[in-house]
């Protein structure tokens, strides 16, 4: 019966998404913005649209949903599953997503994302990091958020791990606050190389209060990932009722 189930959820998903494509290129001809903001929102809704499909799904947002996302943020969320891009879907925002190029080459979702204006990287080629920086800052200095996964790929077991630097040493330098956000209840909602949907799935996001930067040094993107780290892993361990090693992979390592 669960098969059947995810059987017709991927038949609803891939009908909205054949419907989104051409109506996404339509808007995107009558989108003079230079950061694409009508086009990127709308792209958005796609992933809103897919998350409201599921009946296997319960989504709960908490914190602050008020913000005005013309007042740029670099945005960072912890990474459980696939599921997460949906989910983080629902916020009233528009934001650019830094993502791995791989997924741009993908039929339909690739062509998709180059017209919404993500901005893609490739994480085996440090040279890259200098083009991905340029587009990240045009969108920020046009009042567009962007936002990483800094751990740079989908957690294990569920618990935080390292974050890389560079969306805070892109914060700093930029001058613009740090929105982390916390998402839990999706690890294992949809199992790696299966399509079979997990049941009773209730997703948890939370946005944190914005972290700003203003007056810190380049030199500073180690303490700025601390203070991430720590207040998303505290944020976690409030969720799950756990102690800290027990969300916090690093914190595990350091005992």
């Amino acid at each position: 019966m669960q098969r059947i189930k995810s059987l017709l959820i991927w038949a609803g998903v891939s009908i909205i998404i054949l419907v989104w494509l051409p109506l996404l290129a339509l808007v995107r001809l009558f989108d003079w913005d230079k950061t694409r903001y009508r086009t990127g929102y709308l792209f958005r809704r796609l992933g809103k649209a897919i998350s409201r499909i599921n009946p296997f799904w319960k989504i709960t947002i908490e914190g602050n949903t008020s913000l005005n996302d013309r007042e740029p943020y670099v945005i960072v969320s912890n990474h459980l599953s696939n599921a997460d891009i949906p989910v983080i879907s629902n916020l009233p925002w528009e934001m650019k997503w830094v993502a791995k190029r791989e997924l741009f080459e993908i039929p339909i979702l690739g062509w998709m994302m180059k017209l919404a204006g993500d901005i893609p990287v490739d994480r085996d080629a440090r040279s890259q990091k200098v083009s991905t920086f340029k587009k990240c800052i045009f969108y920020l200095r046009n009042r567009t958020s962007v936002i990483f996964f800094p751990e740079g790929t989908r957690s294990r077991d569920g618990r935080l791990y390292r974050f890389a630097k560079g969306a805070f040493e892109l914060a700093i330098r930029e001058q613009v606050p740090v929105l982390p956000l916390v998402i839990d209840g999706t690890h294992g909602c949809l199992p790696k190389n299966d399509w079979v949907f997990k049941p009773n799935v209730h997703a948890r996001l939370y946005i944190l209060d914005p972290i700003p930067t203003e007056g810190m040094s380049e030199g500073q993107a180690d303490e700025l990932i601390e203070t991430v780290r720590s207040r998303m892993a505290e944020h976690l361990m409030q969720l799950r009722g756990t102690l800290r090693e027990e969300v916090d992979a690093v914190e595990s390592l350091n005992r």
